[in-house]
Order: structure tokens, then sequence, then C-alpha cells
């Protein structure tokens, strides 16, 4: 078969697959689960083997020491992921719930039930720990997935998926339900966001190049996160202490992650006061300060800030500071340069933070919190597939709720329309 032939087999069968997935019972799908951790512990030599042929050649092909440790399926990432298949299990299966029942003046009673998207495609990059998360949330939301990791660990993806398929064979589940993609040539991506007939959902985790390739090329609708640009504005009435705490926490905490704060804003009344203080702490932390020209004269050691670092990932121990009038140009600010991820301010004026809250445009907004809080686990999902934003139709950490739907559910006893 050709290639566009062998991932449209794949699709198709993985379409009949979410058909049976549907009516699967809450028990049949954690038992799948369970199996797929008892398998991980039981088969970590075979799983650590095929993961260092991954790890040889990408030694070879001189990927970085970051990439290497991304794609090393430890004792401890083998673990976690034994974890996590746990916790999927243990949240509440939102598949079947029927909420907003009303009975209309026709007769007929109408209602909201959730229901699985079907069939998502999800491609990735390096972790492979990935393919065992992204099936465990969308087997336990009733969707078959298809599974297109990156080359550099195609071992790795084909032996985790092995095993999850063994596991649901077990279960007396169709293994089409979890399929991984072994084609590494790029053009297996290619086909996969033409398949507008068997896949419901493309889900793209990487890079902002790898996202915006799929966004651009798919006919498919396509979940995106190109980027975490976030900010923290401080505003005049902070507590500023706090303010200091969340800042740092919010740059240092864990610089290269996308809700890591890329930019402090600083309300023109406070800045003498705060930013030496929190300057100090940045400076003992080791972070490059790149500043406006009324922050660079509070702090001489910061770097003058070009216009390409407003809106600026950098993901790294790197930050941009700039002074601003008021709430109004901090969010005047966030609007131009933000990326909808997360928003936070410090402040002690109730007005002001809710203005914060309904008119920053972002898929989380925060008051006095740092935005490394901004993660499906810490919102309580219990664990999460990405993080959307767009609007349609997830916002945000996706757990499993969002990877399913409603439909409208009907009750008649005989009406008819006049």
């Amino acid at each position: 078969m050709s290639l566009q032939e062998t991932i449209e087999t794949m699709a198709v069968n993985a379409k009949k697959a979410a058909r049976g997935l549907m009516s699967l019972s809450t028990n049949a799908k954690n038992g799948a689960l369970a199996r797929m951790a008892d398998a991980l512990k039981e088969k970590k030599e075979f799983i650590q083997t095929e993961n260092e042929k991954d790890l040889t050649a990408g030694r070879e092909k001189g990927l970085s020491s970051a990439m290497l440790d991304r794609l090393h399926l430890s004792d401890k990432v083998i673990n976690s992921m034994v974890t996590g298949l746990h916790e999927v299990a243990a949240l509440p299966d939102p598949v079947g719930e029927v909420t907003e029942m009303a009975k209309r003046p026709s007769g007929i009673t109408v209602g909201r039930m959730r229901i699985p998207l079907g069939v998502v495609g999800m491609i990735y990059e390096s972790r492979p720990n990935v393919t065992v998360d992204a099936a465990a949330l969308c087997l336990k939301a009733g969707n078959a997935v298809l599974l297109r990791g990156g080359s550099e660990a195609i071992h790795s993806n084909l032996a985790l998926a092995k095993l999850f398929q063994e596991c649901l064979v077990k279960q007396n589940i169709d293994p089409a339900a979890v399929q991984v993609v072994a084609v590494t040539d790029r053009e297996a991506v290619n086909a996969l966001l033409s398949l507008e007939d068997y896949i419901d959902l493309i889900i793209p985790r990487g890079g902002e190049g790898l996202i915006r390739f799929v966004a651009q090329n798919s006919r498919i609708p396509v979940l995106k996160h190109y980027k975490g640009v976030c900010h923290v504005f401080v505003d005049k009435s902070a507590d500023l202490e706090m303010a200091t705490r969340i800042a740092v926490n919010a740059k240092v905490q864990r610089p290269g992650v996308c809700n890591s704060m890329e930019c402090l804003l600083v309300h023109k009344d406070i800045a003498d006061t705060f930013l030496p203080k929190v300057g100090a702490e940045f400076g003992r932390a080791g972070v490059e300060l790149r500043g406006c020209p009324v922050s660079k004269s509070i702090l001489p050691d910061a770097v003058a800030a070009q216009e390409s670092d407003w809106g600026m990932e950098f993901l790294d121990l790197i930050l941009a500071v700039k002074v601003v009038p008021d709430i109004k140009g901090a969010m005047d600010h966030i609007a131009e340069y933000g990326s909808q991820h997360t928003e936070s301010i410090v402040t002690s004026d109730y007005s002001n933070a809710q203005r914060f809250l309904r008119e920053v445009d972002a898929s989380t907004v925060m008051i006095n919190a740092s935005t490394r809080f901004s993660d499906g686990g810490e919102f309580g999902l219990g664990a999460e597939i990405g993080i959307s934003t767009t609007k349609l139709h997830a916002y945000g950490p996706m757990g499993l709720k969002e990877l399913t739907t409603r439909k409208f559910i009907v009750y008649g006893e005989g009406e008819i329309r006049s």
C-alpha cells in the first residue's frame, strides 16, 4: 500500500473502534488502564531496550542533552507513567452524563448528553511518555486515537503502543482504538491531516513551527497552542512582598515551560520602589532582565529591550520588563503581545482585579497567583492532554471533559410539531 493508503486504513479502523468505545463501560476502560499500568512495570526491560535504540540514534544525530533527557524513559519516567494511568482511571467518567433536562411547551423533554469526540489525531514531538498519557486520556473519554510522535522516538512509541494494544485485546476492546503511526516520513503528517472523513480533531503538541504547520495544512479542526507569552502585572495597590514572590516564582521555578512568565509589567507609581526589590531577587536567580527605558533607568544592569522582546517566548532565565501608566496600559500591552495563554494581576484593588478578569482575553486569568499554576493537574482536572489557546471547542488546559462534546437528547410521548 502507498503511504496515504496505509494511514487511511489506520483511520478507517480507528473510526470503527470509536463506535465500540461509545458504549464501553467505565469499568472496562479502567480495567484496560490498570492492565497497561501493570504492563509498564512487567515489561520495563523491553521498553527501555527499545528506548535505548532511540537514544543511540539521537546521540549519533547530535541531539542536545535536553532533547535526549526528554526522550529517555528512565525508571522515574516509567513510574510516573504508571501513576498517571492510575490517576486517569480514578477520574470520574464524563461520558453519558446528562444535564439540563427541561420540559418544553410542546410536551417534549430536551437535555444534553456528554459523548466522545470520536477519533483524535495526536501529533507530537520527542517525549514518548506522551504516547501513554494521550492514549489513556482518549480511551477514558471514549475516543480512538491515532498517535504520530516524532521520528526520534519511533522505537519507544511503537513499543508502548504494542503493550497498550495487547492490554486492550485482553479487555475485549478493539486494539485499533490506540494506534501509533509507524511511518517517520513527514508526509505521514500530511496524510493524517487530509482525512476529515475519519478523524474528528487534531491536537498538535510541540514547538510553534510544528503547530503552525499543522494548522496551515489540516482539513480537520485543530486545537492550537502556538506559544506561552505570559505576563504578570503588578498594580500600584499590590502587596510588594507578595508581588515579589509571585514574579520570581513565575519566572524562575521552571523557566522552560509554557506557563512561565515572559514579561513583567509594573505600574509607574510603584516602579521606583518595586523594581529594585524584585530586580535584586532576579539577579540572585541569574535572570537576565530586558527593560524598557523607564525600567532600565531604575535597573542599570538591565539590557535595553528590543521591540522583538515584547511577545517573545524566551523559555529561559530571560525576562522582559516594562513600566506601564495604569491597568489600561497593562491590558493594552497584553492585548498586543500576549498569546492568550495565562495572564496574572497582583493587586489589592477589587475593582481592578475584576476588570482584569473580565477584559483580559486569555484562556487563564489570575488574581494574586503565579502563572505557574496554569496546569490541568493544578486546576483539578487530574491530567491534561494539552492547553488550547483557541476558543473552539476548548479554551485552556484540556482534561477529560474537553475530550468530549455534548449532543441534544429528546424524550417524547408521541408529540408532533404543529
